[in-house]
């Protein structure tokens, strides 16, 4: 995980959540009581988080200057990308990236100013208030660092 987002005290776990029919993830506290993505008082140090058993995995609040783009059923079942997602990771400098929980989708974790999310042409772009499942499985030996993706947000929304 990059050093930016370890260093930070907005980890959480999470925990499978059955709503509106379909199975979703919801952020809980080390102690496995519900998390808030507002409230960083529901929130621990990488290693709590890490050490902790509670819920499944673990997840990470964005804000304070880290942003996501979040590119889900991008990866086909032989392994290729899809052009939108090819156009996206073109436009990136190089930043840490990893795979979804479902392995069919691409986390690209960088530098952005806390603004509202959007979700535009099947590309997700948060930046505050919003919770995302880590899975730490780097993307085709992506680095461990968070680049400047501000212009990137912007050109993407």
């Amino acid at each position: 995980m990059p050093p930016e987002m370890t260093a930070r005290p907005r980890w959480v776990r999470w925990r499978p959540w059955k709503r509106d029919g379909r199975v979703t993830k919801l952020p809980i506290q080390v102690t496995g009581t519900m998390a808030s993505s507002t409230d960083p008082g529901t929130w621990s140090t990488y290693g709590e988080a890490l050490a902790s058993s509670a819920g499944t995995g673990l997840g990470f609040m964005l804000g304070d200057g880290i942003g996501c783009i979040d590119l889900d059923h991008c990866i086909d079942d032989d392994g290729n990308l899809s052009d939108l997602a090819r156009d996206v990771l073109a436009m990136c400098p190089p930043t840490f990236v990893e795979l979804s929980q479902s392995g069919r989708g691409l986390h690209i974790f960088g530098l952005m100013p806390e603004a509202p999310g959007r979700n535009r042409g099947g590309v997700e772009v948060y930046s505050k208030a919003r919770f995302i499942a880590m899975t730490g499985n780097r993307y085709k030996g992506s680095p461990s660092v968070l680049a400047d993706l501000a212009e990137i947000r912007s050109m993407l929304i």
